[in-house]
């Protein structure tokens, strides 16, 4: 597979009071196009300063990332952040969120006729048509975020960054988000990364799972091939002994970086501290309640 996205030896040092601390530590992945990759860790390691690197929000202290054979060095709209705050703005409707990216990147390269089809066109991919004329105050949490990614999408990025864009909903609409990513994904065969802490979320949508080191000097620890045929079904899968192999694999990283850290603490039987920290990594509602 063709490699589209390169993150190489990238160091990021910040400034403190006490003197430099050092976040990542030479990070290096390639990405193929078409791919969906996780990146999964502890609170601390570093997952989102990588995805803005990768945005172009930060620039690495050393090493760097090269997209389509040219440097990032800045924002630009070939790679489209999606936050797990949506950031419509308010007073906008969704058609008009999305219309605002459209003509943002496109100018007047599209005529209003062919600027409003590629606004329905992303908007039916999130199935949001029937409602684009809502503003955000009158659609539901869900509906938000699914307005966030036609926003995304409507710009045709080269890569999908996704920074937990599910953590703030609740379970059930959690998995149909899920159910809708993987969907629209089928279809654009479009490059994701996506920062997550849910382990099922991780094994259910990757190609790869990226598994953070603790910080500082995070780095990858390790990389795990989701093998699973697609399409994926939530279900099958959650008898499925490939799936739940790849889950405990990732719970088993996972566990041992957080036993390091947690050597203060008193020892805890094996079995309940590996559930301790399954349970640390999701959130209050987890879509596994649903799988």
């Amino acid at each position: 597979m063709t490699t589209i996205l390169d993150i190489s030896h990238v160091d990021m040092v910040f400034p403190t009071p006490s003197g430099p601390f050092t976040a990542l530590k030479d990070v290096n992945l390639k990405i193929a196009k078409g791919e969906f990759i996780s990146l999964i860790g502890h609170s601390g390691c570093g997952k989102s300063t990588v995805l803005n690197i990768v945005a172009g929000l930060n620039k690495a202290s050393t090493g760097g990332v090269i997209l389509n054979g040219k440097e990032v060095s800045e924002p630009g709209p070939e790679r489209a952040v999606v936050f797990q705050n949506h950031s419509l703005l308010p007073w906008l409707s969704a058609y008009e969120n999305v219309e605002l990216a459209v003509k943002t990147v496109f100018g007047k390269r599209k005529s209003k006729a062919e600027t409003r089809d590629w606004i329905e066109h992303n908007l039916r991919l999130v199935h949001m048509d029937h409602a684009m004329d809502k503003r955000p105050d009158e659609i539901s949490g869900g509906m938000k975020q699914r307005v966030g990614i036609a926003r995304a999408l409507a710009m045709q990025p080269d890569v999908l960054l996704m920074d937990e864009p599910f953590g703030a909903l609740d379970a059930l609409t959690r998995a149909h988000m899920q159910d809708s990513l993987m969907e629209i994904q089928a279809t654009l065969n479009n490059t994701v990364i996506m920062i997550t802490h849910d382990v099922d979320e991780a094994v259910l949508l990757s190609d790869r799972i990226v598994m953070m080191t603790n910080g500082p000097s995070a780095t990858i620890g390790e990389i795990l091939e989701v093998d699973l045929p697609r399409p994926r079904d939530r279900l099958s899968l959650a008898e499925d002994p490939q799936y739940n192999h790849l889950r405990s694999q990732v719970l088993k990283f996972l566990y041992e970086k957080q036993r390091k850290v947690d050597t203060s603490r008193p020892a805890k039987p094996a079995a309940a501290e590996a559930e301790e920290a399954a349970s640390a990594l999701k959130p209050a509602q987890d879509s596994s309640a649903v799988a």
